[in-house]
């Protein structure tokens, strides 16, 4: 045991630090998304309206990332990812200048995210690759648990301290810290972290439309890696609608608001930093296949029904920690399945594809789920008044439409994973790598 640990001490200080301060600054980016989806449900009181922030920020980033994995694999990891970083910070240092000034307005913000989208295209396959090049591959399974286990820490830190800094000191403060987490995480970066060169092997740099192709034509090839990706854009649909819905039901329900919206955000970011621990600290599961497969049919048979049929905050809560305690599973999983599939030379074009093919869904899924509620079953709940079968299940007044749809995604999260749980494609990729 201890010539491991100390074997991880010493080959991986550079991805401990770069994983610590990036972490640091992605908590100051999601206080701040976190802060900017509420500023914007208090002044329209729409989902669609919340919900077009996502969309904003991944029409872009699904459209251009398919072309974006030659740039990654071409440029200097360190400086695309310090040059996506500043260009983030501009933004938000622009969203702090017009709330000052009294000139914020939503259609600003849509902007705001859709250049930051357009960043994150190029920012995201360089990052990746960048902690597969600082990471030895013996590690990938701790690797992927210390990755979610500080996207669990942001998920329960940003909402406490978003509200409590927006409460506190309105929506400078909240900025404020995430430009001083930018600072640091920059500075970092910048002097105290050098990024290897990946050897691309027998896959030299070309054009952006050659290595769309290069990345598609790998996973027609590698039909198990493929629908792993489909499996996952078909969770992210359900995903995405059910982020839409939440904060509409949360905030507008009996019981709930700005405080319970908090509250159950940092359930959910309790329940997936407890799995994080577990998974780093856990060996390798004997199927990672089984275990995606297992961990995500737990969480979408769980949440979505306790949120749908719950009167309470305290169930809702329940909810948040059953539906997100195995998702560090599969996200761990998952990344140790692509790492050690997908060779380092075609890692930034694979990626590439991946973004566009898994996330696609999101800016869908946003958009329907925010139609769905303020369209269809909030009206359809209100015309139902307080007598009927569907107000005994879902309750009255305004929420209890999403409350209706939170059960539809149940089902439709359950049965999508019980039918890529039969695929044999995705079984196959438990035969040894070569």
């Amino acid at each position: 045991m201890k010539p491991d640990k100390k074997y991880f001490l010493s080959g991986m200080s550079a991805f401990v630090l770069l994983w610590a301060t990036q972490g640091l600054s992605t908590l100051g980016s999601s206080m701040t998304s976190y802060a900017l989806v509420v500023w914007a449900y208090e002044q329209t009181g729409s989902a669609l309206s919340t919900a077009l922030l996502t969309i904003c920020s991944y029409a872009p980033y699904v459209l251009c990332s398919i072309f974006a994995g030659a740039l990654s694999d071409r440029w200097d990891k360190r400086r695309t990812m310090l040059a996506c970083d500043t260009l983030a910070a501009a933004t938000t240092l622009l969203v702090l200048v017009l709330f000052a000034s009294g000139r914020l307005a939503l259609w600003h913000l849509y902007l705001i995210n859709a250049l930051n989208g357009l960043a994150n295209t190029v920012q995201q396959p360089a990052s990746d690759v960048a902690v597969s090049l600082l990471a030895p591959p013996r590690e990938y399974q701790r690797v992927g648990g210390m990755r979610a286990f500080s996207n669990s820490l942001v998920t329960i830190l940003s909402p406490v301290f978003a509200t409590a800094l927006f409460g506190l000191a309105g929506l400078t403060a909240v900025i404020a810290f995430d430009l001083a987490s930018f600072g640091a995480a920059f500075l970092a970066l910048a002097l105290f972290i050098r990024i290897p060169r990946a050897n691309a092997g027998d896959t030299p740099p070309c054009t952006v439309w050659r290595a769309a192709a290069q990345g598609l034509a790998y996973l027609r090839q590698n039909r198990g890696i493929l629908d792993v990706i489909l499996f996952l854009a078909a969770i992210n649909l359900t995903a995405s609608m059910y982020e839409a819905a939440l904060p509409a039901m949360l905030l507008s329900r009996a019981g709930g608001g700005r405080a319970v919206l908090g509250l159950v955000s940092a359930c959910t970011g309790a329940a997936t930093l407890l799995g994080s621990a577990a998974m780093t600290l856990r060996p390798a599961p004997k199927s990672r296949v089984r275990a995606i497969c297992n961990a995500l049919l737990f969480a979408m048979s769980t949440e979505n029904f306790l949120l749908a049929f719950g009167r309470s905050a305290p169930v809702w809560c329940l909810g948040a920690v059953l539906g997100w305690v195995s998702i560090p599973v599969m996200n761990t999983n998952l990344d140790a399945l692509l790492r050690s599939r997908i060779p380092l030379g075609m890692q930034g074009r694979v990626y590439s594809v991946r973004n566009t093919l898994q996330f696609f869904t999101i800016p869908l899924g946003s958009l329907l789920g925010g139609l769905l509620v303020d369209r269809v079953f909030e009206p359809l709940m209100a015309a139902q008044g307080s007598a009927g079968l569907l107000a005994w299940l879902f309750g009255s007044g305004k929420g209890s439409g999403a409350a209706f749809l939170f059960c539809v995604l149940g089902v439709l999260g359950s049965a999508t994973c019980l039918f890529f749980r039969h695929d044999r494609h995705l079984w196959a990729l438990e035969a040894p790598s070569e």
